[in-house]
């Protein structure tokens, strides 16, 4: 799976090994020094991918994620810090990022997560092979191929759009991946450790409480009263599950 990937980090010897493991891989690597070189090469070049440091000069990388999601560029971002706490690792998932790294970190693993994010965002035939993946099965082809609703809720995973009522609420990519997993089965209960598993490849400072983070901002964006949610729905000492509140209001008056 060969990608176009740009590399924003202006440690020259960090970029420049980031770069070799990366065209091993028969990737095709432009590196840039700063934020907003980074920003402006993304917006020419629409790479397949970002590995992204966090501390940059110009622009860091929080501040190149948080502008990208604005635009609503939905490349994957793999971020790469220093930092190590947990805090900070919330705050770049949060802002939009689909995966982080903290450093030092073994270029195999790099390579490996960079692997997963575009296998996962890959879309219809793969131009450089020339063939069109074989029909997925199971349930990710459903996630692929079919618009979920659980009520009102409406989450379409190949447009990647989400909506309440016929209104567009606006998800980073961790976001609506919980989403969309949840809405595919719903009333079911998934555990913290299940909704991890779709967040996927983040390094081993991330706990529950990035599941927590997302579920907390999601429902800002699709409860009516996000401290009393009735969409969202947490099962004390298991996790959480996606149910229509609607259903649950006919049943109760049944």
């Amino acid at each position: 799976m060969c990608a176009n990937i740009v590399v924003a980090e202006d440690d020259a010897k960090q970029a420049e090994l980031v770069r070799r493991y990366l065209e091993h891989e028969g990737h095709a690597v432009m590196v840039v020094e700063d934020g907003r070189t980074a920003l402006e090469t993304v917006r020419h070049r629409e790479p397949d991918l970002v590995v992204l440091d966090v501390m940059m000069p110009g622009a860091d990388g929080l501040d190149v994620v948080r502008i990208l999601r604005a635009e609503r560029r939905e490349v994957p971002v793999l971020m790469l810090t220093a930092r190590s706490t947990e805090d900070d690792l919330l705050l770049g998932l949060d802002l939009g990022a689909d995966d982080y790294m903290t450093k030092p970190f073994s270029p195999r693993e790099l390579t490996a997560r960079v692997r997963t994010l575009l296998r996962r965002n890959r879309r219809g035939p793969d131009p450089a092979a020339g063939t069109v993946p074989a029909p997925a099965s199971g349930p990710e082809a459903a996630l692929d191929d079919e618009v979920l609703t659980v009520g009102v809720l409406r989450v379409d995973p190949a447009r990647h759009e989400v909506s309440v009522a016929g209104t567009p609420v606006e998800c980073t990519p961790g976001e609506f991946r919980l989403l969309a997993a949840m809405a595919a089965e719903p009333d079911r209960v998934f555990t913290r450790a299940r909704l991890l598993e779709e967040l996927h490849g983040f390094d081993k400072y991330i706990s529950g409480r990035t599941v927590d983070v997302h579920v907390m901002n999601l429902r800002k964006k699709i409860e009516r009263v996000p401290r009393r949610p009735a969409r969202l729905i947490t099962v004390f000492g298991v996790g959480y599950k996606l149910t229509d509140p609607a259903k649950n209001v006919r049943h109760a008056s049944s």
